[in-house]
């Protein structure tokens, strides 16, 4: 590797249309995680977060249609 701008050249040119839509999607994602990762350790939002820190837990049994044998 003689320089680090020769190791991360890229041929525009060349890319594919599959390219392009890989690039995007990986440009988008990380923007949406960074955005994510932000509003989840911005302190005002804790108290909010917090509450909700146990719903994937939580037995929706009255709300899921599913009787499971209770009455």
């Amino acid at each position: 590797m003689s320089s680090l701008k020769e190791y991360f050249y890229t041929d525009w040119e060349a890319m594919t249309t599959n390219d392009w839509i890989g690039t995007i999607l990986t440009v988008v994602i990380f923007l949406l995680m960074v955005g994510v990762y932000v509003y989840v350790l911005r302190p005002k939002n804790r108290d909010k977060l917090e509450s909700r820190r146990y719903l994937p837990f939580d037995e929706d049994d009255e709300n899921s249609g599913e009787n499971h044998g209770r009455k």
